[in-house]
């Protein structure tokens, strides 16, 4: 059963670039570690843990190995140890540019080097003990003030970002994190980037960018002048203060993005909560009210609705569907079945969700198209006929656009092809445009579109239909219109030809 917690902070994940713009990689065999990859995959993914007992000493586990970075009294590195000991203890430096320079708290040296030539034997720092913290995580994220305790999201009208969202509803509140140069922009959900001065522009330029700093797991972002990032004023305005240290008010924290989604009944109406505590289908507009946030069991697959109001949908006597529970239980969990276009949801009690003929929810049918027992419904209105009430078009509210990360990396259209890879490092952001359940994706030479042997291209001239199915916490399948799902192949190509959504069909989106 998931928790009832709904905002997720995310494990900070990183990797360490170095001056030659290659990567600190911990290998398998052996357990050495280099500094010569050109791309941040797993090998090149790191966790700052603190050290144990009192002091600022951290620990650098490798999340490829689980094993911890360490440095010998005569500054041979290696990453073979399975307990922190003394050895593994170092103090991380930051510099004014925003980069790390680490030393071994015990020895008192500079790890950095080049290729595999790394060690901790440096008495002072130079170009070559400094590293560069690029972020390992999923790039699309909630961002939360710490001190404001308030999310950050586009407002109405759209001129700026605004920090004073007690919950990060609806599109407005994604935050896509885009690393450039050694520096990182914010991307709002309308494709803009935010400028030191709290405008928003179309092109990463100079003042939209920043260096990013790690506190205690939270982030400060500095501008191109030295100043951070911070919600400024009553309304919370995203935008450079005057202070040249972080402190709460420069401090973000990064929140994982679950789904949220809307859902279209048989009768054309959305589901909504506007009208009290009864799940009904009876609006015709699409706005908070009609916008749900799928928590997942990371056990079950199962998830939990949860509403606008406060509230996750429950199951309730005779089989309603009301929005009253405030945690999350067996009554509040729902199994969704994709059924091509249409979603259909079982509830606790094993029966499916339908539709009364005035629009409210309950789980009374034994199967999708199966009539409900009469007996078992105590509403006035009873359910439509057999078929027409269990199936739902279900919206994914908040990606407006899509980033994918496999199992291998990003996936990226080559530079100068259509194709489309699977292991990149670095990541494209792909148009999602939404049509009766299928969707059609779009990146920069055109429509995505399947070819010969199932390879996936990114060049049609009309848009191909794919079905978004959102099958784990934080991850989906993509069904192609031959009913394959798309996977990354062992030469990081994107074929839709995998015959089930599991392994290298499920992407974290």
């Amino acid at each position: 059963m998931p928790g009832n917690g709904l905002h997720r902070a995310l494990k900070i994940q990183f990797g360490l670039l170095n001056d030659a713009d290659r990567y600190l990689t911990a290998e398998s065999f052996g357990f050495k570690v280099n500094a010569s990859a050109p791309g941040l995959k797993r090998k090149q993914t790191w966790v700052l843990e603190p050290s144990p007992g009192q002091g600022p000493a951290v620990l650098l586990r490798s999340s490829h190995l689980g094993r911890y970075l360490s440095a010998g009294e005569d500054g041979r590195v290696a990453c073979e140890a399975e307990r922190p000991g003394r050895d593994c203890r170092f103090l991380v430096l930051p510099q004014p540019d925003g980069r790390w320079a680490l030393r071994s708290e015990p020895h008192g040296r500079f790890f950095g080097g080049a290729e595999d030539r790394l060690s901790c034997f440096a008495t002072a720092i130079s170009a070559a003990e400094l590293w560069t913290v690029h972020l390992a995580i999923h790039p699309q994220a909630h961002l939360r003030s710490e001190s404001r305790r308030r999310y950050a999201h586009l407002c109405p009208q759209g001129d700026e970002m605004v920090a004073d969202s007690d919950a990060p509803w609806g599109v407005g509140a994604l935050v896509t994190l885009a690393f450039r140069d050694r520096r990182y922009c914010l991307r709002c959900c309308d494709g803009r980037f935010l400028r030191q001065d709290g405008r928003l522009v179309r092109e990463p330029e100079a003042r939209a960018c920043y260096t990013l700093e790690l506190k205690a797991g939270k982030l400060a972002l500095k501008d191109c002048d030295g100043h951070y990032l911070a919600p400024v004023g009553p309304a919370g305005t995203l935008r450079a203060g005057r202070n040249t240290r972080p402190g709460k008010d420069e401090l973000f924290a990064l929140e994982e993005s679950p789904p949220q989604v809307a859902l279209l009944a048989a009768n054309r109406r959305y589901v909504s909560v506007r009208q009290g505590v009864n799940v009904s289908a009876n609006q015709d507009e699409e706005l908070d009210c009609e916008t749900f946030m799928m928590q997942m069991d990371p056990d079950t697959g199962r998830c939990a609705f949860y509403s606008s109001t406060g509230a996750y949908w429950a199951l309730v006597t005779h089989g309603g569907i009301q929005a009253t529970a405030t945690q999350v239980s067996a009554s509040t969990m729902f199994e969704v079945e994709w059924r091509g276009r249409r979603v259909a949801l079982k509830a606790s009690n094993g029966r499916y969700v339908c539709m009364k003929r005035n629009g409210q929810l309950a789980a009374v049918s034994d199967f999708v198209g199966g009539a409900p027992d009469p007996r078992r419904w105590q509403g006035a209105q009873p359910p439509l006929p057999p078929g027409e009430g269990e199936e739902f078009t279900l919206k994914l509210v908040n990606r407006p656009g899509l980033v994918l990360r496999g199992l291998d990396g990003f996936v990226r259209q080559r530079r100068g092809s259509a194709q489309l890879d699977t292991n990149r490092s670095a990541y494209d952001v792909f148009a999602l445009s939404f049509s009766d359940g299928a969707y059609q994706i779009r990146g920069g030479g055109g429509f995505w579109r399947t070819g010969g042997h199932g390879a996936v291209r990114s060049d049609g001239e009309r848009g191909e239909d794919f079905v978004l199915e959102l099958r784990a916490r934080g991850r989906l399948a993509i069904r192609a219109r031959c009913g394959r799902y798309l996977r990354g192949d062992a030469s990081g190509l994107l074929r839709a030809d995998a015959p089930a959504p599991a392994g290298a069909a499920l992407w974290e989106f």
